[in-house]
């Protein structure tokens, strides 16, 4: 079978007993090296994609894919404009909502939390809020009985439960006979929830529409805007950026990822860093293949230099040489491949396993948004980082196989 003469003279190198266990050894760990940098690649780059998953799933069970606004404070006339927008393509749900901003008082607690004032008849279309009421309905919220759902860990800090009262402070002046009052309302805990975020669970409080409204002296009926839910939420911005051309004037739109920016930005640069501090590890174990290469070459002196005798040519040589290199980076990122793609498809029962035998939990409930490690393998970032460490690895071989094409065969036999 033919063979070009690089590769088998490489491959006959490669499977030959050296002389020089030391040169074998910083082989075998110049593999072992990429190997271990490839899977630590592909692990925790399928872990941050898994929480970024994980929080925008969560984030997304309560915000809207879109969003319609005015540049007024509020409109009343909404249901034509809601009713036009739900015949449009994607669009699954649209439900209308007030915002504000008001502290929760209850005996000595105080909270600051963030206002918003739903219809429970529409709030299920884009929200799951429904889903992850623990204690009470949302059914609750009825128009005129001021009652309000709130999430547990509001409930846990101000020590409230089901049925209790609290009082909501907005920050909107009353006039009266003792001066400016600032405006406050009673009332009932109607439901706790329990999203799984502490930006939800610890800052949001529910109210009906209607309710909302009167607390902030909003006129009957109207609202601040509309969430829309689409079937695919990675839609969102083109479909808002064409839904912002035919809004009549004074109305605007944005999407969830505009909404969330400075969140997915902060995660899309710590997976950047992420990737360039373990590309190192690669790189230092390529550094490795530069040093069993130029010992290879120091110990083949005397084969260089008849290899030239008998017309092998410079790059004839260089190409042995690069045929050594080029199986190490291979071999360890076949290894680091199937290493990485079984750590990352097993992550949740590894982990799990880990905490039980050492008895410790690296991700608290108490401190983080998620309490275990979700992961989300992309096929594209195994591509991408197997490719990378071939690159590196081929870079590696350059430099010493060139110095080996450079043997003088009259020097390198002047004292065989």
């Amino acid at each position: 079978m033919f063979k070009p003469l690089p590769l088998f003279i490489g491959l006959r190198y490669t499977r030959a007993k050296r002389r020089n266990h030391f040169i074998s050894f910083i082989s075998l760990s110049s593999m072992l090296g990429i190997a271990l940098g490839v899977t630590a690649l592909i692990t925790v780059l399928s872990v941050m994609n898994g929480f970024e998953k994980e929080l925008r799933h969560r984030m997304l069970g309560m915000s809207a894919h879109v969003v319609v606004n005015t540049l007024d404070n509020y409109w009343s006339d909404w249901e034509p404009l809601a009713e036009k927008l739900a015949t449009k393509p994607h669009v699954i749900g649209i439900a209308p909502f007030i915002q504000g901003q008001a502290m929760v008082t209850y005996n000595k607690n105080v909270e600051g939390t963030f206002l918003q004032g739903i219809s429970p008849q529409y709030e299920p279309q884009v929200s799951k809020v429904k889903d992850k009421m623990i204690i009470g309905e949302l059914d609750n919220l009825q128009s005129g009985k001021f009652n309000l759902i709130l999430g547990t860990e509001l409930a846990r800090t101000l020590g409230v439960g089901m049925g209790d009262k609290v009082t909501l402070v907005v920050p909107q002046a009353s006039v009266t006979l003792v001066g400016l009052l600032p405006r406050m309302k009673r009332f009932t805990i109607g439901g706790i929830f329990n999203i799984g975020m502490h930006e939800f669970d610890s800052g949001l409080v529910l109210l009906h529409l209607d309710d909302a409204a009167k607390l902030l002296r909003m006129p009957a009926g109207s609202v601040n805007g509309l969430n829309i839910k689409l079937d695919d939420m990675f839609i969102a911005k083109p479909f808002s950026t064409e839904l912002q051309k035919q809004l009549p004037f004074g109305y605007y739109s944005y999407d969830w990822s505009y909404r969330h920016k400075n969140f997915f930005e902060a995660i899309k640069m710590e997976k950047t860093v992420m990737f360039v501090i373990l590309t190192l590890i690669v790189a230092v174990a390529a550094f490795n293949i530069v040093s069993t290469l130029v010992m290879v070459v120091t110990d083949k002196q005397a084969d260089i230099a008849i290899l030239r005798t008998l017309g092998a040519t410079p790059s004839t040589i260089m190409m042995i040489f690069m045929v050594q290199g080029v199986l190490i980076g291979i071999f360890g990122t076949m290894l680091g491949l199937g290493g990485g793609i079984g750590l990352a498809l097993n992550i949740e029962t590894v982990v799990p396993a880990i905490e039980h035998f050492f008895n410790v939990q690296f991700l608290s409930s108490d401190i983080y948004y998620i309490s275990d490690l979700p992961s989300d393998l992309r096929w594209f970032d195994v591509y991408k980082i197997a490719g990378l460490s071939m690159v590196i690895s081929l870079l590696a071989t350059i430099y010493p196989a060139w110095q080996a094409s450079r043997t003088q065969p009259a020097e390198a036999l002047r004292y065989e």
